[in-house]
């Protein structure tokens, strides 16, 4: 995606790797990836993109499930790694892999030391397209 692209609150079926009805489940507000937050990657595999709850990057499979392949959840733990430092600073933060709110769909946080008042305290984040500069609203 391009900056100038307008932002999509819709969900983010376009990908192939989503075009499978049977990797998805269409009343999970993960499969559904709406984009209302900045994301700060997608591919094939995953998505990253701020939490709307904790306001910290969230990495998210994009297969409805909770145990994925240990080469796929190495590299969404990497891309994770690389949209947390890029947020908050090199070694910042720790990846939290407890599925609290939504447990039936893998899914991993990066948090930083204030993650806990971090969405009380800062505006939230703006989508403007796939690895744009962070805006907040």
């Amino acid at each position: 995606m391009n900056p100038a692209e307008p932002r999509s609150p819709g969900p983010a079926l376009s990908d192939p790797a989503l075009s499978d009805p049977a990797q998805l489940d269409p009343d999970c507000e993960l499969c559904q990836a709406a984009r209302y937050t900045h994301w700060y990657h997608e591919d094939e595999l995953c998505w990253v993109a701020d939490c709307e709850v904790c306001a910290t990057p969230m990495v998210v499979w994009k297969r409805h499930g909770t145990d994925p392949p240990a080469a796929e959840l190495e590299a969404m733990l990497a891309r994770l790694n690389e949209a947390g430092e890029q947020r908050f600073g090199p070694s910042s933060g720790v990846i939290d892999q407890v599925m609290r709110q939504i447990p039936d769909h893998f899914h991993a946080h990066y948090r930083d030391a204030d993650w806990m008042s971090r969405r009380w305290n800062e505006p939230p984040s703006l989508y403007t397209g796939v690895g744009t500069p962070r805006v907040t609203r």
